[in-house]
């Protein structure tokens, strides 16, 4: 259930789950558009994979990404508590053409509205505790997979080889072990990602009725 906020924590955490490709990233550009980018901080758990330059770059292409294990989970967990507290964080740039943490960092500001998205941050109990509205995006595997190679080519320099080799090790075996159960824990469930107007336009009403909840009474 969605945990409701009193005014001494005025600061609404969104998480913004689903399978690779499934759309998250365009369901959050839809709430960002829809309640205001000036009141949204936007944080991707991707940005907090674990850095790999220490391994060979083969060994890094075989890393399974999609294993909790592979990021850092408790660094984000705690930046989302320091934007609670009213702190602006420092979040990690990764390089996905070689597996590794960048040297610079992204400033993050606390706004009204965080949203954290990613792939496991439900299957995660540090991370659901903080998070207010849970949102689960659910694409079916055939287009996600697409949409996966697509994305890997145009940005992150793969092959369609590559990008299925890697799918059918690791992101398909994950999906189902990790991603999928956590489904249970979401408030809401939106089918078909970013297109599903109607649950948007539901989602968007939801947390501007708490962001309004959460100000405090003018006289």
């Amino acid at each position: 259930m969605t945990r409701e906020r009193s005014t001494t924590n005025p600061i609404l955490i969104i998480g913004v789950a689903g399978g690779t490709a499934s759309g998250k990233t365009t369901v959050v550009q839809a709430i960002l558009d829809r309640v205001g980018r000036e009141r949204i901080a936007y944080i991707q758990h991707d940005s907090y994979y674990k850095d790999l330059s220490h391994l060979p770059l083969e060994e890094r292409r075989k890393f399974n990404f999609d294993h909790p294990d592979a990021l850092d989970t408790p660094l984000l967990v705690q930046h989302l508590k320091e934007l609670r507290a009213g702190r602006s964080v420092q979040v990690p740039e990764y390089d996905f053409a070689t597996y590794c943490r960048l040297p610079q960092t992204r400033t993050v500001y606390p706004r009204p509205v965080v949203i954290v998205e990613g792939i496991l941050i439900l299957t995660e109990p540090a991370l659901r505790e903080l998070i207010d509205l849970k949102i689960y995006v659910d694409t079916d595997a055939d287009l996600r997979l697409i949409r996966r190679i697509q994305r890997d080519i145009a940005e992150r320099g793969r092959t369609v080889e590559s990008v299925i080799e890697q799918y059918l090790a690791t992101v398909r075996p994950m999906h189902l072990e990790f991603v999928e159960p956590s489904k249970r824990y979401a408030d809401v469930i939106i089918p078909l990602g970013g297109h599903n107007v109607a649950a948007l336009e539901l989602v968007t009403a939801r947390i501007l009725t708490l962001l309004d909840s959460a100000e405090p009474e003018r006289d």
